[in-house]
């Protein structure tokens, strides 16, 4: 137990989640893969035993922990060998309701983020367009006023959750001229008329739906906006520091669990009359593999510790999720290499990690753009603040 970080109540936790993931997760992922669909009674059972309301307040059924036992909850996720499924826990808890937390005003914390807790609602999180990628400021999609409602129109992808969710949390532009700061948020009923969703064939992440959404004059309530009009893109950057942060969390964890299956299957595995794990060249590929995960988790932990004390960390947690998912590919890549022919069939789990972990440096901003923002912050002295409260 490293005691700077995790207490003897954070590591009861990480044993019980561990066993309910074991018990109730495990013995359906592989269906899940195949399917591409993730049942909703799992949903249900995480909001029972209290696991989407770990960050969340306690007035609308949250724990309101620490950062460490969400941190906790993304290491365990990583190793039951489903990035997808993942992905679908992690952006409903940290994507999604982390905005209608943040943003949302009394009536929609009761209406949404409630039942978001008891696994009753699942939400999704809408930003990134077909043509804009990375590029949040260059944004199409619109939500004009017109008397008590606004008007959506536009279209988004990449979403996770984006098929089967029961509501959505989407970026648009309430004033087109303004660029950025005419860009607001809104949180969306998925039965609204005007929404129709695609599913899209994804070479990793599997479990998960990860959909293509398109809004066709979809009528939203006035109220259904969340915060200040126009003030969208800054409470997207506020909240890119704890999505980038997860990213760097996960990639440390995945790469971890690949090289804790790797070094059990080069302690049986024979060749030249031993087993490989006597091989020089092998153990010292081994010792940079453990070297370096040992390192960006560190880091990760360190960030976590700085966010939990109320720092704003953009620079940190873009310079984690850069380095610990470029880590995660190469040691899961290496790892697969150890396993030899095995490590390429799918009866063993490097092959599906191998999958999973390349959209580390792709989702959530992309290794060139978050490149690009640390040079501005190093470089140029580029400083993020804070949306104004």
């Amino acid at each position: 137990m490293n005691t700077m970080y995790f207490t003897e109540e954070h590591e009861l936790f990480r044993k019980s989640f561990k066993d309910f993931l074991q018990k109730e997760v495990v013995p359906h992922i592989d269906k899940w893969e195949k399917s591409g669909t993730i049942e909703r009674f799992i949903w249900k059972k995480f909001g029972e035993m209290g696991y989407f309301g770990l960050n969340q307040p306690e007035e609308y059924g949250g724990m309101d922990l620490d950062i460490f036992y969400t941190v906790i909850f993304l290491e365990e996720l990583q190793k039951i060998n489903s990035g997808g499924f993942a992905a679908a826990m992690w952006a409903h808890a940290y994507l999604a309701m982390t905005h209608v937390n943040k943003e949302g005003d009394v009536a929609i914390k009761k209406k949404y983020l409630t039942p978001s807790i008891e696994g009753d609602k699942i939400g999704c999180l809408c930003i990134t367009e077909p043509f804009g990628g990375s590029d949040v400021a260059g944004m199409r999609s619109t939500a004009i006023k017109k008397g008590d409602k606004y008007i959506l129109n536009g279209s988004k992808t990449f979403i996770t959750n984006g098929v089967y969710s029961d509501y959505l949390v989407v970026a648009a532009k309430t004033d087109p001229d303004k660029g950025n700061k005419g860009m607001s948020i809104f949180i969306v009923d998925r039965d609204t008329a005007g929404i129709s969703a695609s599913k899209l064939d994804k070479l990793g992440w599997r479990a998960s739906d990860t959909a293509e959404l398109a809004f066709d004059n979809v009528e939203i309530p006035a109220e259904n906006l969340m915060g200040e009009e126009g003030k969208g893109f800054s409470y997207i950057m506020q909240h890119f520091a704890l999505e980038r942060l997860i990213m760097g969390i996960n990639a440390h964890a995945r790469a971890e669990y690949a090289l804790d299956y790797t070094l059990g299957y080069m302690a049986e595995r024979e060749a030249f009359g031993t087993t490989i794990d006597k091989f020089q060249a092998l153990r010292h590929s081994v010792a940079d593999m453990a070297s370096e995960v040992e390192m960006n988790k560190e880091f990760n932990y360190s960030i976590a510790k700085r966010l939990n004390d109320g720092q704003y960390v953009v620079k940190e947690a873009s310079m984690s999720k850069l380095l610990s998912t470029k880590m995660a590919d190469k040691v899961i890549y290496d790892c697969l290499q150890l396993l030899g022919g095995y490590g390429y069939m799918e009866d063993y789990p490097l092959a599906r990690m191998f999958r999973d972990s390349r959209l580390g440096p792709i989702g959530g901003g992309t290794s060139e753009i978050l490149r690009e923002i640390i040079a501005k912050m190093v470089i140029d002295k580029k400083e993020y603040k804070p949306a104004a409260k």
